[in-house]
């Protein structure tokens, strides 16, 4: 049983107020929060529509706020929490007043639900805490409180978050015996988001009931969570749930640093990197667990796993300022996570795979669409980040933000750039005053060497990739620096499941087959095209995914016909991966020995802790 009267060690109480008052350790990196940056490029294109065609149409009163209204439910779930910490994000980076509008909405109907014992959920009371679903509900609704409480200083969205935290506390403490979900799957599974959302609730109240719910009742420092590969038992191999609570483990380090709690989250990075758990697309997962087959189909990349990716690695990045966290957040971002939303924002995919159809989810509720949005929301944090010795550029696109270096000091730093098409950077560096900082710039593996040059002079340092290249010195206003990573076309190796097939990428692009665009391709079984990879041309502008993309053409032999000596009848485009036709990333080749052919540079040796 939980004992809420025990002690903790003194180190730890002493950390855990350092966290309270930093909300980091003392050498993390800071992201630098959404309301001081402005993202253009395909990244605030997707801000903008997620926001404009899908949050602000969904019907939330009858879809969302009805359910927790009646309380009359035996099971299901909602996600109403991933939902409110989506509209404050928003509300806080776009300054928007229907957003706004709609942020005190939620709130308003979601304290007026609240029941004087703390309970806030959809069931009916005999139902409740046990039933699946109903503390990972609640879960959720502790942290998208704690966040509009973070935000804009909500007091009352606080004390609503506290009193759910403390019904869960008190009613499962009574009950330790008890199993959420009733043993149908791991309790892992059924309880997802709950020490994250606890240990935020801890940061911000300073109250050490919350923190000691996941050291010691939920056991979070003695995790180790394995990889399980595949979907059976209680489902111990769901990669969401173990990412999340991965996250849990990094925040508790960031309270008090004991390396031990990073060990499962650099497992799980070996896993991705050297062990095939993450496919070309950076996405990871079939039918929600792990998987190493490398295989693409119906059931890939559920959109949880992707954003819960995206996030693991936001998080170790922050700790251990690691590019290729970096490489593997841009290659999830452009990719799998940009492909599960529909190009005009307003549908989402539950899967994404590379192989085979695509289909949407056909509900606005329910963890995939809720975390999407999450996720999105959180994206303009991932750009920048500070530390006390500089300022750390993450991920590439157009953008303004505005750092304060110190109290009276602020820094303005702009990104002039057409990213993902080139590599062609522009930073325009403009502190008020002359300040001296770092500024440290990420090296994508996919580019071998990068030129930069500051205020036209090139820097002698070379810049290779898979690096963090720092530039120290004193910034005056005005100062200019240009990255420029070469970005050609790659044929990528396809591992496993695709081996003797190959990718094409182009930079952190991966790029797909739709056979809408070939009708003479009706009732073709792509995977026995044979890909000419000497005829590629390209890039050209194309908009199919979004204004300003890029597609490419190649030549290809049908299906038996007698390569490479018979002239390739097919002509085929190529497109961007999250066009929403597009059915096949890995091509069959008459060489699989080709010297053209290159690595994953995300696979394999690329990471060691």
């Amino acid at each position: 049983m939980l004992n809420l009267s025990a002690k903790i060690p003194l180190t730890f109480f002493l950390s855990g107020i350092l966290g309270v008052l930093c909300g980091f350790a003392e050498d993390a990196m800071v992201p630098i929060q959404g309301r001081d940056v402005v993202l253009g490029g395909e990244i605030g294109r997707r801000i903008d529509i997620t926001v404009q065609n899908n949050l602000l149409v969904m019907d939330i009163d009858n879809d969302f706020l009805l359910p927790f209204k009646e309380k009359n439910r035996r099971d299901g779930y909602v996600g109403l929490g991933k939902t409110l910490e989506a509209v404050s994000r928003f509300a806080a980076y776009t300054k928007n007043e229907r957003v706004e509008a709609l942020r005190k909405h939620v709130i308003k109907e979601i304290l007026a639900a609240q029941e004087p014992d703390g309970y806030l959920g959809i069931m009916e009371p005999g139902s409740r805490l046990w039933k699946l679903w109903d503390i990972h509900e609640m879960s959720y609704l502790i942290q998208g409180l704690t966040v509009n409480y973070q935000l804009i200083h909500d007091k009352d969205s606080l004390d609503a978050a506290r009193k759910i935290a403390d019904y869960i506390i008190h009613n499962w403490a009574a009950q330790p015996d008890k199993i959420p979900g009733n043993g149908e799957i791991s309790t892992l599974m059924a309880v997802t988001g709950s020490e994250p959302a606890l240990l935020n609730l801890y940061q911000v109240t300073g109250d050490d009931r919350y923190l000691k719910y996941c050291t010691e009742f939920r056991q979070l420092p003695e995790w180790a969570g394995p990889i399980v590969l595949g979907r059976w038992g209680t489902i111990d191999g769901h990669a969401y749930a173990c990412m999340s609570r991965c996250i849990a483990q990094l925040r508790l380090y960031q309270i008090q640093p004991h390396p031990e709690w990073l060990d499962t989250s650099h497992r799980v990075v070996n896993f991705l990197t050297k062990e095939d758990g993450m496919v070309i697309t950076g996405t990871c997962g079939d039918h929600e667990c792990w998987h190493d087959t490398q295989e693409g189909t119906i059931n890939l990349g559920e959109t949880c796993a992707t954003a819960y990716l995206i996030r693991l690695m936001d998080e170790l990045f922050r700790i251990e300022a690691k590019p290729i966290y970096g490489d593997i957040m841009e290659r999830a971002i452009f990719n799998s996570l940009f492909a599960s939303q529909s190009p005009d924002g307003r549908k989402i995919r539950y899967y994404t795979p590379f192989d085979g159809p695509r289909s949407y989810f056909d509900k606005d509720t329910y963890c995939c669409p809720c975390n999407f949005r999450r996720i999105i929301a959180e994206l303009p944090n991932m750009i920048y980040y500070r530390s006390p010795s500089g300022i750390f550029v993450n991920l590439y696109t157009a953008s303004k933000a505005t750092i304060a270096w110190t109290p009276d000091n602020p820094v303005q730093i702009e990104q002039e750039t057409d990213y993902p098409n080139s590599g062609n950077i522009l930073f325009h560096i403009d502190p008020k005053t002359t300040a001296r900082f770092a500024l440290q710039l990420r090296i994508p593996r996919w580019c071998s060497e990068a030129a930069i040059s500051v205020n036209d002079q090139p820097t002698a340092l070379r810049a290779e990739g898979g690096t963090l290249h720092s530039i120290d010195r004193e910034w005056r206003p005005g100062d200019r620096v240009v990255l420029d990573m070469p970005m050609p076309f790659r044929w990528v190796k396809g591992r496993k499941a695709q081996a003797g097939r190959v990718a094409l990428m182009h930079g952190p692009l991966v790029f797909t087959l739709s056979r809408a665009r070939h009708p003479e391709l009706d009732n073709v079984d792509l995977r026995l095209l044979v890909a000419d990879l000497s005829s590629l041309t390209g890039p050209k502008p194309d908009s199919t995914v979004r204004e300003g993309g890029l597609a490419c053409e190649l030549h290809a032999w049908g299906p038996g016909e007698w390569y490479p000596f018979a002239k390739p009848q097919l002509t085929l485009t190529l497109t961007e991966f999250p066009d929403p036709d597009g059915e096949l990333c890995y091509f069959k080749i008459a060489d699989p020995k080709d010297p053209m052919l290159e690595s994953d540079e995300l696979s394999q040796t690329v990471y060691s802790p």
